[in-house]
């Protein structure tokens, strides 16, 4: 979404102050402008200035429905390739709050294996970066990936690691988030 939109915040609401990472409280009765609102994640403008993040149930405090996350029917055999393809399917709707791309299509995934553990489930192991090492949202965005890859059917656990070898450059980005960012250069 690039349109902006209005909100009220109607109770107090936990967020993410971009772009330190650090936990704040949004009290009930403020204001804000949605700015981005992509993977279930919305990044606003207060009225004081401060840029967060508001994601989970929170968004409900802003007036908007938290997203459903991916599954597989209990009809469907749980194959490693179908649990893979929900992860992919999973990173892609996460999003850092400064850029309208998923970490996909940024180039910020370098790894993502699965191994088969009891009972048929899958541990996921992730090696994932960032577009500058000193982001405070490093953090954020690594339990963003863990609580989405956790919560598909099939998936035990989800081990992120955040790593800066080898440093991420544009040249990693998808021709497609070139495109969308204006970097087709």
């Amino acid at each position: 979404m690039y349109q902006r939109e209005e909100v009220t915040f109607s109770r107090n609401t936990e967020a993410i102050m971009i772009p330190s990472g650090e936990r704040v409280l949004v009290p009930e009765g403020a204001q804000g402008t949605i700015t981005q609102s992509l993977g279930g994640a919305y990044t606003l403008i207060t009225e004081r200035g401060l840029m967060v993040r508001v994601s989970g149930k929170e968004v409900e405090a802003i007036g908007k429905a938290p997203v459903a996350t991916a599954s597989i029917s209990e009809l469907e055999e749980l194959t490693k390739e179908k649990i893979e393809q929900l992860v992919w399917d999973q990173l892609k709707t996460c999003f850092d709050p400064e850029i309208p791309v998923n970490i996909v299509d940024l180039g910020l995934v370098y790894q993502c294996e699965l191994e088969e553990v009891e009972g048929g489930q899958y541990d996921v192991k992730i090696k994932m970066t960032l577009t500058a090492p000193g982001c405070g949202m490093g953090p954020v965005l690594g339990s963003d990936v863990k609580m989405k890859v956790e919560s598909i059917s099939g998936v035990r656990n989800a081990d992120v690691e955040v790593v800066f070898d080898p440093v991420w450059d544009r040249s990693m980005m998808s021709d497609a988030a070139k495109l969308q960012l204006g970097m087709m250069w």
